[in-house]
């Protein structure tokens, strides 16, 4: 790490003082088990549903896909050599795999790694009992109650960086939050990954929509952390996305061998729309998944072996009367379980769904939605959590206000993973003799001792009496979450940057855009 990066890491954060029960809040998110730790380690086991010989069937269908049928790699020579040299079968793009060639080449990836933040404090294990949330990613709108929904800017990219960064429930800044499309798409990617050192001290995600674009996100992270400790550690993810059925691109492939080249983690993710991408039936399509996403995680270790890699899951539905996509349904999440299974039986971390939804509004379809994804998420045993916040509208859109809703049932699933701890102190045996039969415990010495911590509070929900709630206006969850969102950017801090290094990223991105002229496609 630079002398100024390592300056900055050691610099204490600044918060401002608050009373009441903001104070309290505050007290009881930043404690070593309270909300706002860097990730969260489960301690609730996770729900595995199929049998021994269910998984062999499906990894057996897997195989043969790859053994007979095979993935195309087109317009990537590099990466048809990478095969070649390993052993696979190649016919012009067609790549076929022996059965148990590519679970061979994955033994070189880690189970676990560390993803470092530019505060140490904040850095994250992705892999073995560690939870990562991050925000949505990708939507080319933005929505809000205020304004309706519109394309995003970077003014709103940069807004949900420091929502991002203001919540003690997220703990990854993310990547293409929203897409600003008032940036030229050739240059957009500079700015994105400046929102996210300068905005935010917690780990990102780079670009992947082209080989030098991939590069360039790397070297800013150079230009922060120096380029020896990036060497020899993770500093920045990049999401590639399989192009199914059983096609990988050069634009994904020679992004996710820059990140592999550079030790840096590719995510590698099939999309699959069952009915469209791949078989309507759940089974299918997850083998399908197992199959494109085993190639993609292989290839990295091709181009550099031991590089940290996440085997990713987006398995979705459609609606087959109109050919549109659906989210958030019960057939994709109950088949993360089975993803969650597959990932282990490989040793590798895993990316899983998030709160996903097809609602066009912040409201009780999309939330409806959004709990089933992001309860299968954390009950498949899922590592980094993309998509934990924002998302609507299919993806589509990314919504302040939802961004607030998700945040804090994050929140919840802080508490909800912690499972149930048994020590003298939570077995209140104390409590029973000071209450005894007939009383209440309301003011008794052990409900004082823990009222601060004995329960997650959440910050939209409204609890008083029905009357209180009606007199003050009767206001719904996407109202109150309106009034957060914008005060949370009203209060926002940045976190310190070092001037040498914000000037040295300046200049990066000054030189970089001037050497190219503007692309709008």
């Amino acid at each position: 790490m630079s002398d100024a990066a390592t300056a900055l890491a050691q610099e204490p954060s600044k918060r401002r003082e608050r009373g009441g029960r903001s104070a309290r809040r505050e007290l009881r998110s930043h404690g070593p088990e309270g909300l706002g730790r860097p990730y969260i380690l489960r301690n609730i086991p996770t729900y595995d549903i199929l049998s021994e010989e269910s998984l062999v069937r499906i990894e057996a269908t897997a195989d043969r896909i790859l053994a007979e049928i095979g993935i195309e790699f087109r317009d990537d020579p590099v990466a048809l050599d990478h095969w070649k040299r390993a052993g696979a079968k190649i016919d012009g793009v067609l790549v076929k795999f022996e059965p148990g060639m590519l679970r061979e080449l994955l033994k070189t990836a880690p189970a676990e790694f560390t993803q470092h933040a530019r505060n140490p404090a904040n850095s994250v294990i992705i892999g073995g009992k560690s939870v990562v949330f991050s925000p949505a990613y990708g939507s080319p709108f933005v929505m809000d109650l205020d304004k309706g929904r519109r394309y995003g800017t970077i003014e709103d990219f940069g807004n949900f960086v420091k929502l991002a960064q203001s919540s003690p429930w997220l703990h990854h800044s993310g990547g293409t939050i929203c897409e600003p499309v008032d940036v030229p798409v050739n240059k957009r990617h500079l700015d994105m990954v400046y929102s996210h050192i300068k905005y935010s001290d917690r780990p990102f995600m780079g670009s992947v929509t082209a080989e030098s674009r991939a590069e360039d996100s790397i070297d800013m992270a150079r230009i922060v952390f120096g380029e020896d400790f990036v060497n020899r550690n993770c500093v920045i993810l990049g999401n590639v996305n399989v192009n199914s059925p059983l096609v990988w691109d050069a634009t994904m492939t020679t992004a996710l061998r820059a990140y592999a080249r550079a030790n840096q983690a590719a995510v590698i993710v099939p999309f699959i729309l069952g009915g469209a991408m791949g078989p309507v039936t759940n089974a299918g399509a997850i083998a399908q998944s197992l199959a494109e996403t085993m190639a993609g995680c292989a290839l990295t270790q091709l181009e550099r072996p031991g590089a940290p890699v996440i085997f990713g899951n987006f398995l979705s539905s459609m609606s087959l009367r109109s050919g549109s996509p659906t989210f958030g349904t019960p057939e994709p999440a109950i088949g993360s379980m089975v993803v969650g299974q597959l990932a282990r039986r490989l040793n590798l971390p895993l990316r899983c769904s998030g709160n996903f939804t097809t609602s066009k509004l912040p409201d009780a379809h999309a939330m409806n939605e959004g709990t089933m994804s992001m309860l299968a998420a954390v009950h498949c045993g899922a590592n980094f959590i993309l998509h934990s916040a924002g998302f609507l509208d299919g993806l589509l859109s990314m919504s302040y206000e939802k961004f607030v809703m998700d945040a804090d049932f994050c929140g919840a699933l802080h508490t909800y993973l912690d499972g149930v701890k048994i020590d003298d102190n939570e077995l209140a045996l104390e409590a029973f003799r000071e209450v005894g039969p007939g009383s209440h415990f309301f003011g008794c010495a052990h409900t004082m001792q823990n009222y601060e911590t004995a329960f997650w509070d959440s910050e939209i929900a409204d609890n008083e009496p029905f009357e209180k709630w009606e007199a003050a206006g009767s206001e719904d969850a996407a109202i109150r979450a309106n009034r957060r969102w914008k005060r949370a950017l009203a209060e926002y801090q940045a976190p310190p940057l070092d001037e040498a290094i914000d000037d040295a990223l300046k200049d990066f991105i000054e030189r970089k855009k001037a050497s190219m002229q503007d692309a709008w496609y």
